[in-house]
């Protein structure tokens, strides 16, 4: 079920709301278990019983943690995460990739056809993640183990993080597990936040997309260095405005319901380096490697060199995080070399050099990264990097005149204006004036009011007309 479709804007997420807030307070959250479950279970049918097990398994394993069998329950917690997280999301890409270097010596080894059959369940790179969060601060005593299963359940599944993120840690919402209570103020806020990620969804990464999977669509022989550049800049300011724009509706619905979730992204094409487009960028994600992986394996403690092999693996890691291709591989080790390169020494010349300068710098690897990211294949994307500094400007203008429409133009205006921090936090200020509405004029009121109906009208219309995709992090 997506957030951006009318069963869930217009028969799921009322009635929720509404059963929600007249149910009394010990079932509110066996209710929004029973809501998670149902939520899932809409589009994954039967795979719903593995994100339950995960819950059971890890609530057990953190129960185990607590009685004094510390490795055990964390051993089974680690077993049974990494266990699924390989099998339905990596076996079929290893098996494959043996089998192609079988058929390659021998010439005969066909790949077996059972193995194209393994589903990949919705959200289980997040779920586990969160699961596994919970049980290692559980073994390292920064949380104790939760003795309610409900309560567990539902931070588990809880549907508005579900899916896509952002990664919610248990200690960071265990007070709020227990006890919440929702103002009229942080409701109103919730609103207000979901619109905004509803709105960069529908009309700007949506209509971005258009224009990048056209360019993407042409072998690289018929792409002409301006249209390879226009669907390299169109797909970056898609990704970010789809997944930040879920994450807005994520922490928007959280709040509905009483919880605060972290933020997953704070301006990141404004960064004036990788090392700081990664602390703006998932940030949730970027902080788990780094608490959990990152400085277990000793961090920068223990000397250069073995700095710079942690940071290959930790980024070698998150490429396989987004997804079983090669593509994913070469785009984690692109930002783990660059995290390297700006360690030994660019760094410093970053920080000295003109903000524009540096920025243009950060550009050109993330354009360059989001073109390996959103290829097919390493081919794919080799030959677009190709055409992109190839120098050939014979575009195929009835192509271009196809794809590249007005909405388009408009929302990669719009992508440019809302990336840039004084500019966006200008815009958006209006929307930040909720706590104090009493001493907000009648007239601002009325005027953002106005506008958040706009922008959900307008999204309403694009969702109305069927021209809406999937949100990209859905199949991570």
């Amino acid at each position: 079920m997506l957030f951006n479709s009318p069963v869930f804007l217009f028969l799921f997420l009322p009635i929720t709301i509404i059963v929600y807030h007249f149910i009394p307070k010990k079932l509110k959250n066996l209710f929004l278990l029973l809501a998670s479950v149902a939520f899932y279970a809409w589009g994954e049918k039967e795979l719903v019983v593995l994100i339950i097990l995960s819950a059971l398994i890890d609530y057990n394993a953190g129960l185990l943690i607590a009685s004094g069998k510390r490795k055990l329950g964390l051993w089974i917690s680690l077993a049974f995460n990494l266990g699924i997280l390989i099998y339905f999301k990596y076996f079929s890409f290893v098996a494959q990739n043996i089998y192609s270097a079988l058929k390659y010596f021998n010439g005969n080894q066909d790949y077996p056809g059972y193995l194209q059959t393994i589903v990949l369940p919705l959200g289980i790179s997040f779920y586990t993640f969160q699961t596994l969060s919970y049980t290692i601060d559980v073994y390292r005593g920064k949380v104790e183990a939760n003795k309610n299963f409900v309560d567990f359940a539902m931070y588990v599944t809880f549907f508005p993080q579900l899916i896509a993120g952002p990664i919610v840690r248990y200690k960071e919402i265990s007070q709020e597990l227990q006890d919440r209570f929702i103002t009229k103020t942080q409701f109103a806020v919730g609103i207000e936040r979901f619109i905004i990620g509803l709105a960069k969804k529908m009309i700007i990464a949506n209509n971005c997309a258009f224009i990048a999977d056209g360019m993407f669509s042409l072998p690289s022989n018929e792409l002409s260095t301006p249209m390879a550049w226009l669907g390299a800049v169109a797909y970056s300011f898609q990704i970010y405005f789809d997944f930040s724009g879920y994450s807005d509706m994520a922490i928007g619905l959280g709040k509905m319901f009483g919880f605060n979730f972290p933020e997953n992204f704070n301006f990141p094409y404004a960064a004036r380096s990788i090392r700081e487009f990664w602390k703006k960028w998932h940030i949730t994600l970027s902080n788990w490697f780094k608490d959990y992986l990152y400085i277990s394996m000793g961090g920068n403690r223990h000397g250069e060199y073995r700095t710079f092999f942690n940071l290959l693996i930790v980024f070698l890691l998150t490429g396989l995080w987004h997804g079983a291709n090669w593509t994913f591989i070469v785009w984690g080790l692109f930002h783990g070399l660059f995290m390297i390169i700006e360690r030994i020494g660019i760094k410093k010349h970053l920080e000295l050099m003109p903000k524009l300068l540096s920025h243009i710098y950060v550009l050109m690897i993330l354009l360059i990264s989001w073109v390996i990211f959103r290829s097919e294949s390493l081919s794919q994307a080799w030959g677009f990097v190709g055409s992109m500094f190839s120098f050939n400007f014979d575009s195929n203008n009835d192509y271009l005149k196809f794809f590249v429409t007005i909405e388009g133009i408009m929302s990669i205006f719009l992508a440019i204006v809302f990336s840039i921090p004084k500019l966006g936090l200008a815009i958006s200020s209006i929307f930040r004036d909720s706590e104090q509405m009493e001493e907000v004029s009648w007239v601002k009121i009325i005027s953002k009011y106005s506008l958040l109906l706009i922008l959900f009208s307008i999204s309403i219309f694009y969702i109305a007309t069927d021209s809406y995709n999937p949100f990209i992090y859905f199949r991570f």
